[in-house]
């Protein structure tokens, strides 16, 4: 019997001085019936941040009666010690990595961002050496626990882990994000809204809302055609688009299929990672404050909107669950129907044929069945060549970009440059190459 069902479980966060941590510690709270945490472990090397992030969280748990305690330690081995499920959600480098992986890209005239192109494939070389020694002293403390991976770019980091043979699954909040904005539309309760949500990691398609599970009736096509110029806005791309697609495609699609208008944007305004950092100075000012013991409403700018609801739903069936029969609703990553008996959610898992153009071995973004036994992707049905080719051209990418996070080397890196389609060009590539190797050298062993 899992400890969750005992009645209690050690839940460790790596990354818990982040300024995401109390959006999670207020989900374990509202959510203690899914996830009954008995301990809560916060594990960062920044211990003065740290000490602050987990005042607010102990307050946080406070205020709701939680009856879970709070530790921080900066000693990852003793945290992992016994841990039922271990959440990643660091970044190597810091903000200051993030604002580099935004602005040297742009000298290319190549979109700056922190998960996709140049940028990306930085923060997985920085990332990927990292997560793995992680994840070997985790199977060394804890060798049953789940490692559940929110630290992007979650696809190549997520196969990573499995290709290294960790109980790993990755876990993104663009799905449920975009489920909780179509409930709020048609007026329905979340949990009754699935999405047919299939692609890579923050390289997905909505290919069908359907009402009331799997089998219900899709009502894209209403969405679209009632609450099109919304959902439009949200993405900033064009309503005449979404109607010529008929699908909705992720925020993150905004950048190849309106590149040039976004790298003009990126050059002229001030950086998202500017913004982010001071951001996170202002709430750890807010976290520090003895009085405060909700999460602040600041946050929900910081990003990572549902993130707690879709993490302690997915660590509820993996540590309790045993049917992993659709969800009531199949809740886009919140685990519809979820707790301790297993639910329908949006993962980053093997693709084993649900893509069969792609090999077995990739990692995909789609609805999964989880349960304790483990993750296994549902059907889906045939991609249009319109959206399977560009997942084809990253996913390739992907493995390019692992292989380099992993072997190091000037030629690897280009490689995986040359592949991707933000790039392309070779004389783009070599340039870069340069310059990620120039931007990141403390973070590369190879360089």
């Amino acid at each position: 019997m899992s400890r969750v069902n005992m009645g209690g479980m050690r839940l460790v966060v790596v990354g818990g001085g982040s300024t995401y941590t109390p959006e999670l510690v207020d989900g374990f709270a509202r959510l203690r019936d899914a996830l009954p945490v008995d301990e809560l472990v916060l594990v960062d090397p920044a211990a003065e941040r740290l000490d602050v992030v987990g005042g607010v969280a102990r307050r946080i748990l406070a205020r709701q009666g939680h009856p879970g305690k709070v530790t921080t330690t900066t000693d990852l081995d003793a945290a992992a010690d016994g841990a039922d499920a271990v959440l990643l959600q660091l970044r190597v480098g810091g903000q200051a990595a993030r604002q580099q992986d935004e602005t040297w890209p742009l000298e290319c005239g190549c979109v700056g961002q922190e998960t996709t192109g140049a940028g990306g494939l930085a923060k997985a070389l920085r990332t990927v050496p990292v997560v793995l020694d992680i994840a070997e002293r985790v199977r060394r403390a804890a060798p049953d626990a789940w490692i559940v991976d929110f630290t992007n770019p979650v696809g190549i980091v997520t196969r990573a882990l499995l290709d290294a043979g960790h109980r790993a699954v990755g876990l993104c909040n663009v799905a449920i994000g975009l489920q909780r904005k179509f409930a709020a539309l048609l007026g329905a309760a979340p949990a009754e809204v699935h999405l047919e949500h299939v692609g890579l990691n923050h390289l997905t398609w909505e290919l069908g809302v359907r009402l009331g599970g799997p089998e219900g009736p899709d009502v894209l096509p209403a969405l679209l055609a009632e609450h099109g110029d919304a959902v439009a806005d949200d993405l900033r791309l064009p309503r005449g688009l979404l109607d010529r697609l008929g699908v909705v495609p992720s925020y993150y699609l905004r950048y190849f299929y309106a590149h040039d208008q976004v790298v003009d944007e990126l050059r002229a305004g001030p950086s998202r990672a500017a913004a982010v950092a001071d951001m996170e100075r202002r709430l750890l000012e807010m976290y520090a404050d003895p009085a405060l013991d909700e999460k602040p409403a600041l946050l929900a700018e910081r990003g990572g909107a549902f993130y707690s609801e879709a993490a302690v739903h997915l660590a509820a069936s993996l540590l309790g669950g045993t049917g992993g029969a659709h969800g009531a609703g199949g809740a886009g990553g919140a685990g519809s129907g979820g707790g301790a008996g297993g639910a329908v959610q949006v993962v980053n898992a093997r693709n084993a044929g649900t893509l069969p153009f792609l090999p077995d071995e990739a990692v995909v973004e789609v609805q999964a069945a989880v349960d304790a036994t483990g993750v296994r992707p549902l059907p889906v049905r045939p991609l249009d060549p319109l959206y399977a080719g560009l997942v084809s051209h990253v996913a390739a990418y992907e493995e390019l970009a692992l292989d380099a996070a992993l072997r190091g080397g000037r030629d690897r890196v280009f490689r995986a440059l040359l592949a991707h389609p933000l790039v392309g060009q070779y004389g783009y590539a070599d340039t870069l190459t340069d310059r990620l190797i120039a931007h990141n050298r403390e973070h590369l062993a190879w360089a």
